[in-house]
């Protein structure tokens, strides 16, 4: 049944804060409504300041209110790639009606059953994502409500990621005297959004650029296939511009927007403007070429990290090749520099909604787009999974990159970088009837071993 009603979502950048509202008619998604505002409280993707976060939310919910005329009471937020983790779950029950007819609580039974697992102290489930269902070993389906059986089982996978991180965006949002309606994982959203369904099954790289961080996600066989985060973004470019131009941070991100240019090959060298140089009491004239070779280093440097990691996971295979976005891919001649430093096919990706056609404003159309566009028995899994989940009470404090989880041949590595690999492990749950499973006691273990190829 095609959907209908009003979404809402919210993106907490770095840079900006973005909040959107669309009404979906007849499955179709019309943009109403749209706010932002400038960032605050945040350091490369992450919350460090409640309040300031909470107010900049408000903002942009007011902003987003008085466009579309209505009162906003709860937001779909996306939450980042931060040590995020996958794993595969399994649950199996009996069906308990009298005509043994599957109904929603079944499904709610065979969710908590799946769940029914032990993990780190410091993690929390944000998602569990149905692949099958089974009944009386009939496997393929995907919605069984109304099938007759006696057993009912569910395969899929669960998101969990550090409650630090979640329960800050969570508390960030109830300051600003509003409730949270869905957590989206951000890869998720934007590979739903942004990819075709043949981009999704064949395989395909997504660079998000955005202002405190680089993510680089690779989906294949419809699936999150790991998602790294790079610790550096558009506010590194703003930063290296100040500092080498002794000017303020402010007066070098309007540089860097005006006529900033990530490609030396395509700089002018005769075009000229002033820049406020400290120390100086009249202006400084530099050229569009100069500002253009501070540029160029910092995109080379992540841009190699990129392909470093993408050579490592043999993401650069991969058919679809690699989609950019993000606030900072809208620089001219971003692409044609991550092309030449990547070595792979790199096309720019740009919303096609009125008012919104820029990089930047991706991933909060995709979060609307994903809820929007969810089944019923999608929607029925995700409630099922947060009643099960248990929620414990903020930790307000700074987050920190931990040292990366590699996804290897089914194992994980550790290594000592800043930077975060997810990937679906193999291990799946027990197939236990939920009546007579017990809940597993301590820590999961995961096996670590040295880097092989994510696709073998």
């Amino acid at each position: 049944m095609a959907k209908s009603g009003l979404y809402t979502g919210l993106d907490i950048g770095t840079s900006t804060i973005k909040v959107l509202v669309a009404e979906y008619v007849s499955g179709e998604m019309n943009i109403i409504g749209v706010g932002n505002a400038k960032s605050d409280g945040l350091k490369n993707g992450t919350i460090v300041d409640i309040e300031k976060v909470a107010q900049a939310i408000r903002k942009a919910v007011n902003a987003a209110e008085e466009r579309a005329g209505i009162q906003i009471t709860g937001l779909n937020v996306a939450v980042p790639a931060n040590r995020l983790e996958v794993d595969a779950c399994q649950g199996m029950v009996t069906i308990n009606s009298e005509s043994k007819e599957v109904v929603e609580s079944d499904i709610s039974q065979v969710v908590a059953s799946a769940l029914m697992r032990g993990m780190m102290p410091e993690r929390e489930i944000i998602a569990v994502e149905p692949k099958e269902f089974t009944v009386d070993g009939f496997s393929g389906i995907s919605d069984p409500r109304g099938m007759f059986g006696v057993h009912l089982e569910m395969k899929g996978l669960v998101y969990t990621g550090p409650k630090t991180l979640v329960h800050n965006i969570r508390r960030a949002v109830e300051r600003a005297g509003l409730k949270v309606d869905n957590i989206v994982i951000a890869p998720l959203a934007l590979a739903h959004h942004v990819l075709n369904e043949g981009e999704r099954e064949f395989g395909t790289v997504v660079i998000d650029l955005g202002a405190g961080q680089t993510t680089v996600i690779a989906v294949r066989d419809q699936e999150l296939q790991f998602a790294h985060i790079i610790p550096e973004g558009g506010d590194y470019i703003t930063k290296d511009i100040s500092t080498v131009l002794n000017t303020s941070l402010d007066q070098a991100n309007s540089l860097k927007l005006n006529y900033g240019e990530a490609s030396t090959e395509r700089a002018s060298k005769e075009e000229k403007f002033p820049v406020n140089v400290v120390g100086h009491t009249e202006p400084v004239e530099i050229t569009e070429f100069y500002l253009s070779q501070v540029i160029e280093a910092r995109l080379t440097q992540i841009f190699s990290r990129v392909r470093q990691d993408l050579e490592r996971s043999r993401g650069l295979e991969l058919p679809g090749g690699i989609v950019l976005l993000g606030g900072a891919a809208a620089m001219p001649g971003v692409t044609e520099l991550a092309t030449k430093i990547i070595g792979a096919n790199v096309r720019l990706y740009v919303p096609n909604e009125m008012g919104l056609r820029n990089p930047t404003f991706a991933q909060v159309i995709s979060v609307v787009d994903y809820v929007g566009s969810r089944s019923d028995i999608e929607i029925l899994v995700t409630e099922a999974a947060a009643g099960n989940a248990v929620f414990s009470e903020p930790i307000v404090e700074t987050y920190h990159e931990p040292a990366v989880a590699a996804f290897t041949d089914n194992v994980y590595a550790q290594t000592t970088d800043d930077m975060t690999y997810v990937a679906p492990t193999p291990q799946v749950q027990p197939s236990v009837p939920a009546q007579d499973a017990e809940p597993k006691e301590g820590l999961v273990d995961k096996v670590r071993n040295i880097f092989g190829s994510m696709f073998d």
